[in-house]
């Protein structure tokens, strides 16, 4: 019998999911798992959650909760046997919406198990993990606009959570309104580009923007590659103009905006400037090292995700 660890956080999201872990233990069982739950107190406690069901053998860890807590347990389980299942019951859930997995919420409260149940026999794929410094992410590394105004509203009470978007939208405009981006010098894989910039994401997914945006519409999981993408502007006008067109998809034809795929990134400024890992804020640096851990993690899939990695396996 399979030995799983599921880990939920008990803040997260914006109803308490702890009435439904029974729930989730039982589509587990029904598929021949061994099942131990386990409530998080923070996030080096999650990490170390995740180091502790590698020691112990678990063959799976599905973590319940947002996207911090899902990339906090993939980074205890970075270059493991040990394989990750996502049970979304964040608020945003981006890492959920891009594999399909639709988020728990008190009007669907079935989901958690309906996710659970697709899961429990799922095929195991590799994907790749990014890392900013000495933090692993799984989805982006935000440096600029974004990264300041995630910096200045998270950790947010559960309450705040239901305003999460215009809390979110709010933060970006007030910031906008008082500053005007920052000259960045970047060495991308040995090729040097500097300008002025008001935004610079390093992704591993398709989605941005809380799922509302496209960002790389043929980005794959599991290439060993992240793309860089360099936004310009200086103003609350060009804030604007960046955020219409990530919501509506021209960034990908916009003169002001650059893609560049890579494996390794140096970026260095003057001033400090704020970057934020998974939506998660890590205050400010000068400089920002990121790099790929090629399919270092593995992931059970729902079946209808498969398009999204290049190799795909049956096991």
């Amino acid at each position: 019998m399979r030995k799983a660890l599921v880990i939920y956080n008990p803040t997260a999201g914006r109803f308490p999911v702890k009435p439904f872990l029974k729930a989730i233990e039982a589509e587990l069982v029904k598929a021949d798992w061994r099942v131990d739950i386990v409530a998080t107190q923070n996030g080096d406690h999650t990490v170390q959650l995740g180091r502790q069901a590698v020691a112990e053998g678990y063959e799976a860890v599905f973590a319940v909760g947002g996207d911090g807590t899902v990339g906090q347990v993939a980074s205890g389980l970075l270059a493991s046997e040990t394989a990750l299942g996502v049970l979304p019951a964040g608020t945003s859930n981006v890492w959920a919406q891009e594999l399909g997995l639709p988020s728990f919420s008190w009007a669907y409260p079935g989901r958690l198990q309906e996710n659970a149940r697709t899961l429990a026999t799922a095929p195991v794929q590799h994907v790749d993990m990014g890392q900013c410094n000495e933090f692993p992410f799984m989805m982006w590394a935000g440096m600029g606009l974004d990264a300041m105004a995630i910096n200045s509203i998270e950790p947010r009470y559960r309450l705040e959570k239901f305003f999460a978007v215009p809390e979110y939208a709010a933060s970006t405009i007030w910031n906008a309104s008082q500053w005007n981006g920052i000259r960045l010098r970047l060495w991308v894989d040995e090729k040097e580009v500097e300008d002025h910039y008001l935004l610079a994401v390093a992704n591993n997914i398709r989605r941005y923007m809380g799922g509302y945006s496209i960002l790389s519409p043929n980005a794959y999981l599991d290439d060993g590659l992240l793309d860089l993408w360099l936004f310009r502007g200086d103003s609350l006008a060009d804030a604007f103009r960046i955020a219409y067109e990530l919501w509506s998809g021209d960034h990908v034809k916009s003169d002001e905006a650059q893609r560049i795929p890579f494996q390794s990134l140096r970026v260095q400024a003057e001033s400090p400037f704020f970057v934020h890992m998974d939506a998660e804020p890590k205050g400010s640096t000068q400089e920002a090292i990121i790099t790929v851990h090629k399919r270092a993690l593995k992931l059970l899939v729902p079946p209808d995700s498969l398009h999204l990695f290049q190799n795909v396996n049956n096991s």
